[in-house]
Formats: C-alpha cells, sequence, structure tokens
C-alpha cells in the first residue's frame, strides 16, 4: 500500500515540508533509507544522516531547524518518536489477518471458538477452552482446559497456557511464552522437598505483550495477575501470586519472586532481582541489576545491589574509582601518624 505525505499529515496532524504527493510504502531507519520509505528523526545524534537520507519522507519534530537543504520531504510533528509508532501500528493493523482452522490443528468438541479465529497445524485447543473473536494461534501452541482468550490476541508458535487461566482482549504472546506452570513451592522435610501443589492460575488482562521465552507462573492459591497495557521483554520470570501493576514494563533477564505487588507505571530494566513478599510502589525505576530486599515506596529511582536511590548510587560510583588512590593516601597519613607517636609519646 502506498501513501502520500498529504494523507500521513493528515492522519498524524503534522506540518509538511516539501513535496506533499511525495508517496511512500515502507519503513527504514534514517541511516538505511531508501527511495519510497518513510523514516524518522528524534534524537540528534542521528540529525546529520537527514542530509544523505534516500528516505522520501522524514518524520521529524517541530522545533528541527535544518542546517542545509534536506532532499527528503519533512512533516513536522510534537513527538517524531511517537508518531512514527502510531503509523507502524497502523501499518501492522492494515496487515490482512489470517483466519480458518487447520485440519492438522486439534480443537475439542467442548471448546468454544469465536468468529474470524485462526487455528494453526498441530495447535491444541483442550476440553471447555474459550477462543475469543479475531484471536490468531500459531501452529504448536497449546490453549489447556477450561482457559479463556479473550478477542484479537495473537500466540506466537510454541506457547503453551496451561488450564484454567484467564488471556484478556489484544494480547500478544510470543514464541516459547509459558503462562500457568506450577509456581515454585516445595516444603522441606527430613527426606527431601514436598511439592505444594499448585491450585490457583494467572489473569493476563487486556493489551498485554509478553517476550519470548517468558514464563508467568500460577498461583498456589487465587491467582497470579499481570494487569493491563503491561509490556514483559524476552526470558522473564514472573513467580506465582506476584501482581504486575497496569502499565510497567519489564526488560530481558528479570526476575520477580513470590507474592511480590508491583504498583503501576513501573520500569524495570534488564537483570533486576526482586525477592518475595514485597511491595514496589508506582512510577519506581529499577536500574540495571538491581537486587531488590525491600519494599520502595512510590517515585523511587534506585539503582545497583543492594540498590541506592539514583543520586547516591551515583556518587558511590564516582569514589569508588578513587579508591585505590585514597587507601594509599590512608596508608602513607597512617604511617605519618604512627611516626608522630613515636617522637611525642604521652
Amino acid at each position: 500500500m502506498e501513501f502520500t505525505a498529504q494523507q500521513i499529515a493528515a492522519f498524524v496532524q503534522g506540518e509538511i515540508v516539501g513535496d506533499a504527493l511525495t508517496t511512500v510504502h515502507t519503513f527504514a531507519k534514517i541511516e538505511e533509507g531508501v527511495p519510497g520509505a518513510i523514516t524518522f528523526l528524534s534524537n540528534p545524534k542521528y540529525a546529520h544522516y537527514i542530509y544523505d537520507t534516500q528516505a522520501s519522507i522524514v518524520l521529524v519534530n517541530r522545533d528541527f531547524k535544518p542546517e542545509q537543504p534536506v532532499k527528503a520531504t519533512l512533516i513536522k510533528v510534537d513527538n517524531a518518536y511517537e508518531t512514527l509508532a502510531k503509523l507502524l501500528a497502523l501499518y501492522e493493523q492494515s496487515k490482512p489477518r489470517r483466519k480458518g482452522i487447520s485440519p492438522m490443528a486439534v480443537v475439542a468438541d467442548s471448546a468454544q471458538i469465536g468468529s474470524d479465529v485462526f487455528i494453526g497445524p498441530y495447535a491444541v485447543i483442550d476440553e471447555g477452552a474459550m477462543i475469543g473473536d479475531g484471536t490468531q494461534i500459531y501452529p504448536n501452541t497449546y490453549v489447556g482446559q477450561n482457559t479463556r482468550i479473550g478477542e484479537g490476541s495473537l500466540l506466537y508458535s510454541g506457547v503453551n497456557v496451561y488450564h484454567d487461566c484467564k488471556i484478556g482482549n489484544r494480547v500478544t504472546l510470543h514464541s516459547g511464552v509459558v503462562i500457568g506452570a506450577d509456581g515454585f513451592g516445595f516444603a522441606p522435610t527430613p527426606q527431601g522437598y514436598n511439592k505444594i501443589p499448585q491450585i490457583g492460575n494467572v489473569i493476563i488482562e487486556d493489551d498485554v505483550e509478553i517476550g519470548a521465552n517468558t514464563c508467568v507462573d500460577r498461583a498456589t492459591m487465587g491467582s497470579t495477575i499481570v494487569h493491563k497495557g503491561v509490556k514483559l521483554d524476552n526470558l522473564i520470570q514472573i513467580a506465582h501470586n506476584d501482581e504486575i501493576g497496569a502499565n510497567t514494563v519489564i526488560a530481558a533477564q528479570a526476575g520477580v519472586a513470590g507474592s511480590a505487588k508491583m504498583g503501576e507505571w513501573c520500569v524495570i530494566a534488564g537483570q533486576v532481582g526482586i525477592s518475595g513478599h514485597l511491595t514496589i510502589g508506582n512510577r519506581v525505576t529499577l536500574g540495571p541489576q538491581s537486587g531488590v530486599i525491600s519494599s520502595i515506596p512510590d517515585g523511587k529511582t534506585m539503582m545497583g545491589t543492594l540498590p541506592f536511590e539514583d543520586k547516591g548510587w551515583f556518587k558511590v560510583q564516582a569514589v569508588m574509582k578513587k579508591l585505590p588512590d585514597m587507601y594509599r593516601e590512608l596508608n602513607a597519613l597512617r604511617k605519618e601518624l604512627n611516626e608522630l607517636k613515636k617522637d611525642n609519646p604521652q
């Protein structure tokens, strides 16, 4: 599909600088722009590319002022990065959605399948499962007994959703995601560890996206809950009875131990570890590899293992570089002090 600069500007409420009839049919990074592509400039570090890019249209912020002529047509918007995201979403939505049930899929007689659903080869929909309208389930995916999946959701190949779980509308689960495996519950005895049955479930609310090979464990009792709008990266562990607040984002290789409660709009960087039975407030930011062993109130930005508040952490890092010199100076001062004591005994 082709779109003119005029059509795009009307959609994003932008201002055209250049040829309004320029057309595009694809997207590209600004440094890899080709004729017929639309790209964007939001980071000043990439500004020099705009003078050489072969892209036909470039989205820029309204305050952008070129230092030399630009060949591409510009569309000025309030936020070029956010505008690109809207256009990418529109582009993705314009793609035709797959429909129909493969004859090589296994769908239980008691399963309820909505309209315009796609179920690929070797997918299994177990007894009592419910699949909402327009949902797409790719090959080799398993949907367990009595599990409910809402409308317009997307389950890529190799996803496993265990029994009794609830998946909302417009949820995306990437390959290898496991929803509802048993929580890590074992009771120590003199003979070893006895398994504690995990009889709860997992609830994934609307508009959640979960990256490849991430696991969300079922609750021991009750529910593990991932609230609406949450975005989980690849290779994340969400343990039993956790609750992840709305619109929180968690980067790869983070782990949240059992029964932790996380607030809304949190930003959790890669390889963060959060101990169990803690409460993380709303709008908390945790820097990479932070190790959290106590609850954190609303609005804090924490870094380090164990984590400091951000300003304190930067001060510690600055001092650490000077520690060898400070150690030598301390030893020299100690030596001088000892010499003074010898010369002036009390």
